[in-house]
């Protein structure tokens, strides 16, 4: 909020404030006695009010001198109390003579100690404010100093998948071409399209879930190519994809790992690729035969990144189970979909 919003709003609070006690004290009515009783009197309480919401407690309260600032609130409600007091001398039949036949002055003391109430409630207000509206924007510093980091982590995330996938699939091509197989140049123009999805789609928090599928698509047409058509992959897709979105490159670690822990070259045990696509939410299951022969040290890196990146993004919005069987690995991920 701009300060000269924040200066209109107060304005118009005080001013129906006012105008409230000075109908409420004159019956319905702004009575000449209403607008001294409420109008002056409150311009006082008011201007103590800001005395210690802008000045006393912004420079002693914050700069933590207790003692001083509850001093100087402690002299500025008795020196309030003393304008008020002048104040209401000049008005002495107004404010100080009191009674049906004007037959009552109130004293010195007895007007002076309830305006000292007065200003003390007043002081209550402002140092009440100033603690809620420094909470507030305590909070919002901290709010985006908590986006700021998960954006800073999920950046540095998905910077380490990018480069883990190229590294994997520049080693299947470079197998390709070592053997001179004539599908070299298929793979080279499928690696082009994903790394197109990769440097230009996956750059938003959010794509499209039919572009994360065609490139799982894409990747596994990639793989079949490296096993000269020997990989055999059951993918079903349930549903279709539609407006909804998912966080880019979240699907590919499960697939990778499948590959690459997994045995691709059984037809009877094929990696197994299940998408359920319904309106809110998708389910995702990778099932594989272990290779037990396969002892990938650094194999373990995409599925952590991706659980730290579901972590980071979705929160309690999803739910991944594995299972880890002695020749059967099977991981499943359930998420909510956003449109």
């Amino acid at each position: 909020m701009t300060k000269t919003r924040q200066i209109f709003l107060h304005a118009a609070v005080w001013a129906s404030i006012l105008l409230f006690f000075m109908l409420l004290s004159g019956s319905g009515k702004i009575t000449y006695k209403a607008v001294i009783m409420v109008g002056y009197f409150g311009l006082i309480n008011i201007a103590t009010f800001y005395i210690n919401y802008l000045i006393i407690l912004p420079k002693l309260l914050n700069k933590r001198k207790y003692l001083l600032c509850g001093v100087t609130i402690a002299g500025l409600v008795l020196v309030s109390g003393l304008v008020k007091y002048g104040l209401a001398i000049i008005f002495e039949d107004l404010v100080l003579v009191r009674g049906e036949n004007q037959e009552h002055r109130l004293s010195f003391w007895s007007y002076y100690l309830s305006a000292i109430f007065i200003g003390c409630f007043f002081m209550f207000l402002s140092t009440a404010l100033k603690f809620m509206v420094d909470w507030f924007i305590n909070e919002k510093v901290r709010t985006n100093l908590e986006n700021e980091k998960l954006t800073a982590e999920l950046a540095f995330l998905k910077s380490q998948i990018n480069p883990h996938f190229l590294f994997n699939t520049l080693n299947n091509i470079y197998s390709l071409a070592y053997q001179q197989s004539d599908k070299t140049p298929a793979a080279v123009l499928k690696l082009s399209e994903i790394m197109r999805y990769m440097l230009y789609e996956s750059n938003e928090d959010m794509v499209d879930l039919s572009k994360e599928i065609r490139y799982l698509e894409n990747y596994i047409e990639l793989q079949r190519l490296r096993f000269k058509n020997d990989a055999y992959v059951d993918l079903q897709i349930i549903g279709e994809a539609q407006d909804q979105k998912i966080m880019p490159l979240v699907l590919i670690s499960f697939v990778e790992n499948a590959f690459k822990h997994g045995v691709a070259t059984d037809e009877q045990h094929p990696i197994e690729i299940s998408i359920n696509i319904e309106p809110e939410r998708l389910i995702f299951k990778v099932s594989n035969t272990v290779h037990k022969l396969n002892k990938d040290l650094t194999g373990g890196i995409g599925l952590i990144n991706v659980k730290k990146r579901l972590d980071l993004f979705y929160h309690r919005h999803y739910n991944l189970e594995i299972d880890n069987h002695s020749d059967r690995y099977t991981s499943e991920l359930c998420l909510d979909l956003r449109p």
